[in-house]
């Protein structure tokens, strides 16, 4: 898989986000690395239904999904 620098990133992050906000399940967008360079990363909590595919680049910068199950606050320890 190739990788970019963090500026490609950051800015493939915003374009990702942009396309996927009416995702159903999506709980996050952010930067993960890969290898010695960068990858947008694409949280959701069940893989996406028929229809509706995640692309495995934007401008160039690869994407990586992890299916994270659905995201809950945890309890504070004292």
């Amino acid at each position: 898989m190739k990788s970019c620098t963090i500026e490609k990133a950051r800015s493939a992050k915003a374009r990702v986000a942009e396309l996927l906000r009416d995702e159903r399940g999506l709980t996050g967008v952010g930067i993960t690395r890969v290898g010695k360079g960068y990858a947008v990363k694409v949280n959701l909590t069940a893989a996406p239904g028929a229809g509706h595919e995640i692309p495995s680049e934007v401008d160039g910068v690869p994407i990586r999904v992890e299916i994270t199950g659905r995201i809950k606050a945890r309890a504070a320890e004292s």
